[in-house]
């Protein structure tokens, strides 16, 4: 066979990969339509679709900026939740992490123990807590708190877990050939290791927590999205939209300096 020949009949993937390929697309796409069908999602009245849309930012627009000064005090009692429950959960998923690690775990019955405490709080959505935590604490702040920092102990606890288990060990056990307590050989021999990733991800978290924060108070959990569900109840769309316009900055601001602080730590 000529180079040319050889050239023309090379294909990235073997026959194999390729049906495999093909199997994988047809059953994504046959999994989205049968979804579709179940849920009874057909689109009507499309042409109408434009028309609201220009209808509802006719209303939204101007912003109303004499609103403003209502939605300071509920501005910051969001940024407070957030910090509030991100170092929270920072507290508590340090011995998460050390649980769910397996180098660093006692024995199996806490190595999952450890991933079932990740497990659980990953797999309930922030707003489910703080419903839990409203019932619990009350309507406010508090709630909001605590929902956030349980929703990120799952988040923290998981990729602390992970990064300890890439540690080099040798390190660990020269500490503690050197007769350190438990206490240092994690202050000494564990925690130096993983201080980048530390400061990494919590302010990576404080930074995902800032934008949940923002809807808790829809279920009565404090934050600046008490005023928001008041205003939408109200059909104050100007007012809507100063809301909206705050977050949106407040976020953007949120996600400089959590990608300033992550520059930081390298």
């Amino acid at each position: 066979m000529s180079e040319v020949d050889a050239a023309r009949s090379w294909r990235r993937f073997d026959r194999r990969r390729r049906i495999g390929r093909f199997v994988g697309v047809l059953a994504a796409l046959s999994v989205f339509v049968a979804s579709w069908r179940f849920l009874d999602m057909g689109i009507t009245n499309v042409d109408t679709v434009p028309r609201e849309i220009r209808d509802l930012l006719t209303r939204m627009s101007p912003p109303d900026l004499a609103y403003t000064p209502e939605i300071v005090n509920p501005l910051v009692e969001t940024l407070h939740i957030a910090a509030l429950g991100t170092l929270g959960a920072l507290v508590l998923a340090l011995p998460v992490a050390l649980l769910a690690a397996e180098n660093t775990t006692p024995n199996a019955a806490t190595y999952w123990l450890g991933k079932l405490i990740v497990t659980v709080s990953r797999s309930v959505n922030t707003i489910i807590w703080a419903l839990i935590f409203v019932v619990v604490f009350g309507s406010g702040p508090l709630a909001g708190a605590v929902a956030i920092a349980f929703r990120s102990v799952g988040f923290l606890g998981k990729l602390l877990g992970e990064e300890i288990e890439e540690i080099d060990f040798g390190q660990v056990e020269a500490v503690r050939a050197a007769g350190a307590s438990p206490t240092q050989v994690l202050l000494y021999g564990i925690a130096p290791q993983v201080k980048p990733a530390l400061v990494g991800l919590s302010v990576y978290r404080w930074d995902i927590n800032v934008r949940d924060s923002t809807i808790l108070g829809f279920v009565g959990a404090g934050g600046i999205g008490v005023q928001l569900f008041r205003a939408v109840n109200a059909f104050a769309w100007q007012s809507v939209s100063m809301i909206l316009i705050v977050i949106l900055g407040v976020v953007l601001a949120s996600e400089a300096l959590s990608a300033s602080a992550r520059r930081m730590t390298r």
